[in-house]
């Protein structure tokens, strides 16, 4: 500010800022902390519930509803497809089996190749059975027609004398074929390990509540810019007292109250807006490198309503500097500057 300062006010306040900077950083150290912490919970906050939201409408997954047994059953009774299939909107059943060789690093599930749905991928070169998880999409991974699942070392006469331990239903995603197949099968298997659900239910659960944490961040902000913005002003009213004397010399040697009113504004404003620039910045690096480093997501931008109420209360904390530059005109005067 100094270095390319053209007007008097500019240079004054840089001047006193260079010559006593823990001062000017004193009276906006709880906006910049209060910007950074609440930076960093909704990076994280907006990646997460991003990455695990609910399925995407008119997806495969969307449309996917699958239970995981508490019981292994020797076999699905034909009758359970019998009644899913004749549900309106039902696409696909899948019943999956027992991967024997689970604790080696399988998929967990075998069926044979001709009962994979083509919504849920392709069978490797070959195989007559192949190794899939027990809902056909992998977690983290949607379920594609290009998946290719790996050939398991099992014949057709091997596999079914294996448990079953899943269905899988694929529907066309609408509510009343989702709601009518888990019904169906909460009646058919009422103790499961997992219950009828579809992928992204327990995401959506958990993206609400990170949702509400996120709105608990959004007030904190607006309550720590609103308890800065206190700060800032007796700061300010805190400096005007102390500069009563200088400030009176420089109205009587010419200088007007809008100048003076100018470096005030300067002094105050300029350090508050450059450290908080530099807070969210920081606080979204640190959101980005623990996503990163945990649980390997890349930084999704906050919603616009964050900068918003950042903006919304920054401006708030400079409207509050505006209301305490009336009282230089009162503090300074020829009488403030006499000497006794």
């Amino acid at each position: 500010m100094a270095r390319y300062a053209s007007r008097p006010a500019t240079l004054i306040a840089a001047r006193r800022l260079a010559d006593n900077p823990k001062a000017g950083f004193r009276a906006i150290s709880g906006i910049m902390l209060a910007l950074f912490v609440t930076s960093v919970a909704v990076g994280v906050i907006t990646t997460i519930v991003a990455n695990r939201g609910p399925a995407p409408v008119g997806s495969t997954d969307a449309g996917t509803v699958s239970t995981v047994f508490d019981e292994k059953a020797a076999s699905v009774p034909d009758a359970l497809f019998a009644e899913l299939r004749a549900i309106d909107g039902v696409r696909s059943t899948t019943a999956i089996r027992e991967d024997p060789d689970l604790m080696n690093g399988g998929e967990g599930g075998m069926i044979a190749c001709t009962d994979l749905p083509s919504a849920y991928g392709r069978c490797a070169d070959g195989a007559s059975v192949i190794e899939v998880p027990l809902g056909l999409s992998r977690w983290r991974e949607s379920a594609s027609p290009a998946t290719v699942w790996p050939a398991a070392s099992l014949t057709l006469d091997e596999l079914r004398r294996l448990p079953a331990v899943s269905i899988v239903v694929g529907t066309d995603g609408s509510a009343a074929a989702i709601e009518r197949t888990r019904t169906v099968l909460e009646i058919a298997y009422p103790t499961f390990w997992v219950g009828p659900n579809v992928p992204g239910d327990f995401e959506s659960d958990f993206a609400n509540t990170l949702r509400g944490w996120e709105q608990l961040a959004n007030v904190i902000i607006i309550a720590s810019l609103a308890l800065g913005g206190c700060s800032l002003a007796v700061s300010v009213i805190g400096g005007l007292t102390e500069r009563r004397r200088p400030f009176s010399l420089l109205r009587l040697s010419g200088a007007p109250v809008r100048v003076l009113r100018r470096v005030v504004a300067l002094e105050s404003a300029v350090p508050m807006l450059a450290v908080a620039a530099v807070a969210i910045g920081m606080g979204l690096l640190a959101a980005h490198l623990f996503l990163r480093a945990q649980m390997d997501y890349r930084l999704i931008a906050p919603e616009p309503r964050f900068y918003v109420i950042v903006v919304v209360g920054l401006a708030a904390c400079l409207g509050v500097i505006a209301s305490t530059l009336p009282l230089l005109e009162r503090v300074t005067g020829p009488e403030t500057a006499r000497s006794e």
